[in-house]
């Protein structure tokens, strides 16, 4: 029963031993994830004028939810995730709602006016919007329902629109967070001036260019001197001819 005992955990052990060691190759992962937000009730949301991009607006973090997915800025990275407050997942790339955003929301979400006009937002529970979303960006919801709530708002025309995303784009580049993010490259040219000067590669240089000279000298000593001394070829004996006489 001791060996049936034994047995038993030693091959409970065994199994585990994979699952450890996979948890350990994932965190390794040197990408932090961004803590989890802490809401007393589900959080309400806004939708932006002339997007279909949703923002929590009484937060200090931009919490948005486009196309079905929460996304997050935090710390110089995207991240998203299917719950507005924790599983974040790391996003590689910006998402392209981002630059449709007007950077100063929040200053107009405060004065409810959007660029002049009465902004009349409607406050939306986040239940809803996950039930809804869809459908309300195929029906085109906010366009006929009076302009994403601006009053006598005209939407810019695609040539300003796209202009405006370039100008994003730019200023987004020049974000604090995103630039201690991106550490200065060493040029390649310097890399191998540095490398040279290291002093077991100039030992090994040193070596290579002293090579030759030792060889030259030891070609000039006296004992391999006279090694070299030319061989005299011995004359050939000439064989006798067999049908010849001996004198007498």
């Amino acid at each position: 029963m001791k060996k049936l005992f034994f047995g038993i955990i030693l091959l409970a052990f065994a199994l585990a031993l994979p699952f450890s060691t996979m948890a350990g190759v994932e965190i390794s992962i040197n990408i932090p994830l961004p803590p989890h937000i802490l809401f007393p009730p589900p959080p309400e949301l806004i939708v932006i004028p002339e997007t279909y991009v949703y923002v929590v607006p009484d937060i200090d973090i931009d919490l948005f939810f486009w196309n079905g997915w929460w996304w997050r800025l935090w710390g110089g990275r995207w991240y998203r995730s299917h719950y507005y407050n924790r599983e974040w997942i790391y996003y590689s790339n910006v998402p392209r709602f981002y630059f449709d955003i007007d950077p100063d929301w929040r200053r107009y979400y405060r004065e409810r006016n959007w660029h002049g006009h009465r902004w009349d937002y409607e406050r939306i529970p986040s239940q809803r919007l996950e039930q809804n979303w869809k459908n309300w960006q195929n029906d085109r919801r906010w366009e006929r329902q009076g302009t994403w709530g601006v009053q006598n708002y005209q939407p810019r025309p695609q040539q300003q629109t796209r202009e405006l995303r370039q100008q994003r784009q730019q200023q987004y580049q020049q974000r604090p967070d995103l630039q201690s993010q991106r550490q200065p490259q060493v040029q390649q040219p310097q890399r191998q001036q540095q490398y040279q000067q290291r002093p077991d590669v100039q030992s090994q240089r040193q070596t290579q260019i002293q090579r030759p000279q030792r060889q030259q000298q030891y070609q000039q000593r006296p004992d391999v001197q006279s090694q070299r001394q030319p061989q005299v070829q011995q004359p050939r004996r000439q064989p006798q001819e067999r049908g010849q006489q001996p004198q007498r």
